[in-house]
């Protein structure tokens, strides 16, 4: 479709003329005779293009310009004048207008100019709706739930979006981080820039470096040519370092440099390198006990924690699952073709009992699961694994408070559950493979 057009004059012969010859051009056209009923036309409907004369009875087309930007940005304006002068001219650009013609002496022009006009306006509605489907799709639209354990962290990362500050999410595995992370860059002012993840944890310590400061060609064996790192790829945008916790005590140390100089420098280097990103971090761990420990740098946590969020972990948001199983089980039937689905009245029981401690990401797994087993339209608790749907894991019982143990039992039930597969483990659990091994190790698991 050509797009629509909306002419501003009091002269209804000269805005009638040039109606049908916009139309004549398959342009849908709608008109108006002052300031005042053009910006009702505007307020109901979407448009390309406004032509607007310079003198109507109620103000004028130089500052009927900045006004149609400020209800539609994307919108885009010509204006006209019997009389035209250099100073008109340059306010009417300078408020926004795609250009400033004579009437009369440009009736030659008049068509190209308005296409122009409407590719470009075309242009930018598109990019609008881009920004609209990924703002959905990020944004903190996205965060389902409405407890006020969930309702506060969502107002803590909405208040901090707008700044320019370094954010540090803090809670248990599969709380929805990188959730977190995507909203705050999409509400930022950074969010036209890239949004660059990076899991500390799956990476060894050479590797990670490399991947984050990039490298020069020769700085190891392999480097053939130079490599860009992350932050450079993340330059204007926002850079998410997901369980920060693992990363290595000396690259912590360069970590803490570009946060205090907003610089780095490539492996195998001998210049810095200027970068402008924000830096989102993550973690599961108790940074704090670790700076006070020695196993995490204290400099660099304390730079980290300016504006800390600790993210609730699903027992203490029971309200908010019946809302997520919902759009969970919707997205998981979709992925696989199936219609619409339902969750009885007994399999929404056992997921609101169940203590879930992978969060968010384990009720996803489960709901993965379900609806995979499903031979109709409703989820039924026989679908569910044995241990979410036995009583023994409510709420109400006891279970141990020592964090030690409740992590070496989570790894094996998870391990149980992929039969023994590590790999498939890392993933359910949201943590690197390396990191996986050094866990079985150290629990003695294998």
């Amino acid at each position: 479709m050509p797009g629509t057009i909306l002419i501003i004059d009091d002269e209804p012969k000269l805005r009638q003329l040039l109606a049908r010859i916009l139309t004549l051009e398959d342009y849908q056209v709608l008109e108006a005779d002052d300031v005042r009923s053009g910006l009702r036309t505007l307020e109901r409907t979407e448009v390309q293009l406004v032509i607007s004369d310079v003198k109507l009875p109620d103000g004028n087309g130089i500052d009927l310009t900045a006004q149609v930007k400020k209800m539609q940005p994307a919108t885009e304006v010509i204006v006209l004048t019997a009389y035209g002068t250099i100073a008109d001219g340059v306010k009417a650009i300078k408020n926004g207008a795609f250009d400033y013609i004579t009437k009369g002496d440009d009736n030659d022009k008049i068509i190209p100019l308005v296409s122009r006009a409407i590719e470009k306006a075309e242009l930018q509605f598109r990019i609008k709706r881009l920004e609209e489907q990924v703002q959905q799709k990020y944004g903190f639209e996205k965060i389902i739930g409405h407890s006020k354990a969930i309702q506060q962290a969502v107002d803590l990362a909405r208040r901090v979006a707008v700044t320019d500050t370094t954010v540090l999410l803090t809670g248990e595995t599969g709380t929805g981080k990188e959730v977190f992370a995507q909203a705050i860059h999409q509400a930022s002012p950074r969010r036209t820039g890239s949004f660059v993840a990076v899991n500390c944890s799956a990476l060894g310590k050479e590797i990670l470096e490399s991947e984050l400061f990039g490298h020069r060609a020769g700085a190891f064996t392999g480097a053939a040519r130079d490599k860009k790192g992350l932050f450079e790829e993340a330059n204007k945008g926002t850079i998410f370092l997901d369980e920060i916790g693992e990363m290595a005590l000396d690259l912590q140390a360069k970590l803490l440099r570009v946060l205090e100089t907003h610089e780095f420098m490539r492996v195998g280097d001998t210049k810095p390198t200027k970068t402008d990103v924000r830096v989102v971090a993550a973690t599961n761990r108790d940074l704090k006990h670790d700076a006070e420990s020695g196993l995490f740098r204290s400099d660099l946590y304390y730079r980290l924690s300016v504006f800390s969020i600790e993210l609730p972990p699903l027992r203490d948001r029971r309200d908010d699952i019946p809302a997520l199983a919902q759009v969970l089980t919707q997205q998981e039937a979709a992925k696989i073709g199936k219609r619409q689905m339902s969750l009885s009245p007994a399999f929404m029981e056992a997921l609101t009992r169940y203590n879930w401690k992978g969060n968010i990401r384990e009720l996803k797994n489960v709901i993965e699961r379900a609806v995979i087993l499903s031979d109709g339209q409703t989820l039924l608790p026989e679908y569910l694994p044995l241990d979410v749907q036995s009583p023994s894991n409510s709420s109400s019982t006891p279970f141990s408070y020592d964090l030690t143990s409740v992590e070496k039992n989570h790894i094996e039930q998870v391990l149980r559950h992929t039969n023994g597969n590590k790999a498939e483990a890392a993933r359910l659990l949201g943590i690197g493979l390396s990191t996986l091994y050094r866990k079985i190790e150290e629990y003695r698991l294998g």
